[in-house]
């Protein structure tokens, strides 16, 4: 796992806001829209990188649909301070 949360936190062009998305979700759960307002990115931006996150079984949606909230997997809080490393740097 640890690979993973490197390569899509810290190895490519999108990972510093895979990284405001994930410490945001950290916080508490939120879906796409939330984000989008409170981390001030375009709402298609932030579901591409809850795509990637959720691909990588970093993120884990509570349904498929629109309204879908959005939180780490057990896998990543496995992880967490490898996490909080990578979050660290890319900030």
């Amino acid at each position: 796992m640890e690979p993973v949360l490197w390569q899509v936190l810290a190895g490519t062009r999108g990972g510093p806001n895979r990284a405001r998305l994930l410490r945001a979700l950290d916080e508490r759960p939120r879906n796409a829209n939330q984000l989008a307002e409170e981390l001030d990115l375009a709402y298609k931006t932030v579901r591409h990188h809850l795509d990637v996150l959720e691909k990588n079984d970093v993120v884990e949606s509570t349904e498929q649909n629109y309204g879908a909230v959005y939180l780490p997997t057990e896998r990543a809080r496995n992880h967490w301070e490898t996490v909080e490393k990578i979050i660290d740097q890319v900030e």
